[in-house]
């Protein structure tokens, strides 16, 4: 019996010692393995602070031209898409019937030019009187006015271009009689063309006249057409909370075309030089940023400021040293301390 009894001491004393706090923690943490991580090293590049919008390309100028006189079309001389310059023939009007009235007038005034000079004697030597010599001046100012007008209506037969641009529609045919101020062609102006951004009033300090201003379009995709701040409204809109700005798209290839959606992007501040990282590798808490770097095979945590971006990329202001080892794969739920394991070493870390 005595026996029994020690042997039954010893192996309850055996249990205990197993089953004792810290042992088995402590053997759980030597069997944890390094959590397994991609790193890289912080870049140097220059960032830019960029305002974005949406908005359709508009025409600065256009103009519906009108016939000034009545007639048949006998000529058109430009179509659709033709490139014109102010005061180009256009198409041009029958005007015999001016022509002919152009020219009566004409004969009525050289006839009464020529009694008028005979006269200019006879008042001298007092042989007309003084209201029959104004009265045939009159007569003769009031032919002379009658002549330019015949002339000036023998002139609107041909219709004229009255600013450069693109024909943008033809509204005649020729064989078509036509009324003064029918509608003949419509000119649009084309370069440049406009777009209006309407931009919330927070970023007013941001924009300003001559900023660039990137423009790409759904309709020309992989194509950039670079444009310029023109100007900026003064007011703001009280029920919008926005102001305009003009934004002139210079094409001479015209490419570009009125009504096209387009794509803007102004940049408003510049950074050279400085710390870029992926912004993957950024950690967002309520109320700072944080990344974690690599030391001792260990992972260390970070609180850092972060400024423009750039793509996929972000700049950190302060916080971070050139040569740290940023975690940019598998930080995720990692915590300060934690062991790690370097599996991949992106090509900026490797150099």
């Amino acid at each position: 019996m005595p026996l029994t009894a020690a042997a039954l001491l010893l192996l309850l004393s055996a249990c205990q010692d197993a089953g004792a706090p810290g042992v088995e923690t402590a053997k759980e943490e030597d069997e944890t393995p390094p959590v397994p991580v991609e790193v890289s090293t912080p870049n140097r590049g220059d960032v830019f602070a960029v305002y974005s919008g949406t908005a359709s390309l508009e025409s600065d100028e256009e103009a519906e031209v009108a016939a000034k006189v009545g007639g048949e079309v006998i000529e058109i001389r430009a179509e659709e898409g033709d490139r014109v310059k102010a005061g180009q023939l256009l198409a041009r009007l029958d005007g015999d019937r001016l022509r002919l009235e152009a020219e009566r007038s004409n004969a009525n005034l050289k006839k009464l030019e020529q009694e008028y000079n005979r006269n200019v004697e006879l008042h001298e030597r007092g042989l007309v009187s003084v209201g029959a010599f104004e009265d045939l001046k009159f007569q003769l100012d009031s032919l002379r006015a009658a002549h330019k007008l015949a002339k000036l209506e023998l002139g609107y037969t041909e219709i004229r271009a009255p600013i450069d641009g693109v024909i943008s529609e033809r509204f005649i045919k020729v064989g078509n009689t036509i009324s003064p101020n029918d509608p003949v062609f419509r000119i649009t102006d084309m370069d440049p063309l406009l777009a209006y951004l309407y931009v919330p009033e927070r970023e007013y300090r941001k924009l300003s006249p001559g900023q660039v201003a990137e423009l790409s379009l759904d309709a020309l995709a992989g194509q950039r057409f670079q444009g310029t701040i023109l100007r900026i409204s003064p007011v703001v809109d009280p029920d919008t909370g926005t102001f305009k700005v003009t934004i002139a798209v210079p094409d001479d290839g015209m490419r570009l075309k009125p009504g096209m959606f387009g794509r803007f992007q102004i940049v408003y501040d510049s950074r050279t030089n400085v710390l870029l990282i992926p912004r993957a590798a950024v950690v967002e808490e309520e109320n700072s940023q944080h990344v974690f770097v690599v030391e001792d095979e260990k992972a260390v945590k970070k609180t850092i400021s972060t400024g423009f971006t750039r793509g996929d990329m972000i700049e950190v202001s302060e916080g971070l040293a050139d040569d740290d080892r940023v975690i940019i794969m598998g930080q995720s739920g990692l915590k300060d301390g934690a062991a790690v394991k370097v599996v991949t070493i992106d090509a900026a870390a490797a150099g």
